[in-house]
């Protein structure tokens, strides 16, 4: 049963739920977390270097971690996105893991009572849990035992609107149920070519893998066909000389809000996680005129299943395709350089990490005036790879249009000089729409201009060039 949904017992209250943190003690920045945390932060500023704006390595503050304490708060927001009402919660710090229940015997008995006093319906885990442990826990508990990927995978089941979501929902909801599945006899199994395939031998625990594999392949055949699909619309874009730019961040970044104040397309923005699951895309107009599309994508998260990113790959290469990468994080989060990383190593997975970056540091009117002023004067200094913007109160969407239309390398502008007829209407009105105009007189029945155009734009009004004189 979904969390969130009425329990028969109640049907106006939400699912109650007790949330469980574990952190392990002696955890530190050594080992594999921190070789992938140091690549992806190095991808960061190779990024930040090729679009012109290297940060001084000296100058680059120290990353802050997720403790347990943030990781717990986390998981309570997640919970809350799902439909949860939390009634209580506990973390539990060892050593190491305990490799039967991840958290041991002992505390399991005490969070089992404590479960039981507040009269919670599941148990929520910040972290992941073997099949094994999950079966473990739930025989002491009693209980609805759900890690933190079935609770991802949980919000974005109940986010997904249009067909290709639920499809890659599904999908990822499979992957991971297939080795939970409790039981043994694949041994057993008598696979035949037709009627009777079903052997005397198969359990039913064979008859669930099959029907879920069988399943698992129609999914993936359906989503191969919105991949070719996307392939033959994103080709139509680009025989057209529009640029994608594509919005990343981690999630309630605030990516959709700010989607909405450069495109006022209304697309749902909520606090909520996970909020956006479906793609998004709308034109934008630069100010010079250029037309660039802007790709609103879903939020990462730390930890973000793999079976996500996989699932999720058909949408997610708008990412890998776009000319600019717009990285949002929340400014107001004292988390954000941490939550960058966890950016970074899913930009890393989808082959991404090198594209053309340009860092929005979203929710600028959370920080105090002065904070925010200094930021602002920061960003400004030349090189800089950063703009600060409220999306709520529209500050400083004007400069991110601006450095935006600098960074685009599509349909490049240039300054040129022309001398149209009166008489051609048509290409005026091309200019007028579709280039700055900075100098026009009139003389002898023609418009001399001087405008900045694109290059489609210059293309097309060639003829009336005015050559300069060597």
């Amino acid at each position: 049963m979904p969390l969130g949904t009425a329990t028969p017992q109640d049907p106006r209250q939400r699912e109650r739920a007790f949330l469980v943190g574990f952190d392990v003690r002696t955890r530190s920045r050594s080992g594999t977390k921190a070789a992938i945390t140091a690549q992806a932060t190095a991808a960061r500023d190779a990024s930040v270097t090729s679009t012109g704006g290297a940060p001084k390595p000296d100058a680059r503050p120290s990353i802050p971690e997720f403790d347990a304490e943030e990781s717990l708060a986390e998981l309570r927001t997640l919970a809350e996105s799902a439909g949860a009402q939390v009634v209580g919660e506990i973390l539990q710090r060892r050593d190491r893991p305990d490799p039967a229940t991840l958290i041991g015997a002992g505390k399991l008995e005490e969070i089992s009572g404590a479960a039981a006093s507040v009269d919670a319906d599941v148990l929520l885990f910040d972290h992941d849990l073997s099949p094994s442990q999950q079966r473990n826990i739930e025989k002491i508990v009693q209980r609805r035992i759900i890690d933190r990927t079935q609770l991802i995978l949980d919000i974005f089941a109940r986010h997904a609107r249009t067909r290709e979501g639920q499809l890659q929902v599904e999908l990822a909801q499979l992957q991971y149920m297939m080795p939970r599945l409790a039981g043994h006899g694949v041994e057993m199994s008598q696979l035949g070519g037709g009627i009777g395939t079903r052997g005397p031998g198969e359990t039913k625990l064979e008859t669930d893998r099959r029907k879920i594999a069988r399943r698992m392949r129609h999914l993936q055949q359906q989503i191969e066909n919105v991949r070719r699909i996307r392939a033959q619309q994103r080709q139509r874009r680009e025989s057209a000389p529009v640029a994608t730019v594509a919005l990343v961040g981690y999630t309630n970044a605030g990516k959709s809000t700010l989607f909405n104040a450069l495109t006022n397309a209304g697309v749902l923005s909520s606090s909520k996680m996970f909020a956006t699951l479906d793609p998004t895309i709308r034109a934008v107009e630069l100010p010079s005129k250029r037309k660039v599309l802007l790709s609103d994508t879903v939020g990462f998260i730390r930890n973000l299943p793999h079976t996500l990113v996989s699932a999720f790959r058909a949408t997610l290469e708008e990412v890998q395709r776009a000319s600019l990468i717009l990285h949002v994080s929340d400014a107001s989060s004292r988390l954000s350089a941490e939550q960058d990383v966890q950016v970074e190593i899913v930009l890393k997975e989808l082959e991404a990490e090198k594209k053309p970056r340009l860092c929005v540091m979203n929710k600028l009117d959370l920080l105090d005036g002065e904070v925010a002023d200094g930021l602002i004067a920061d960003a400004a200094r030349a090189g800089s790879n950063r703009v600060y913007v409220s999306s709520v109160e529209g500050t400083g969407l004007n400069t991110l249009l601006e450095r935006m239309d600098t960074m685009i390398e599509e349909d490049r502008i240039s300054r040129v000089k022309l001398s149209v007829p009166q008489s051609e209407g048509k290409v005026l009105a091309l200019l007028e729409a579709r280039a700055r105009i900075f100098a026009r007189k009139y003389k002898d029945g023609a418009v001399q201009m001087e405008v900045d155009a694109p290059e489609s734009v210059v293309r097309r009004v060639r003829e009336w060039l005015v050559k300069s004189r060597a």
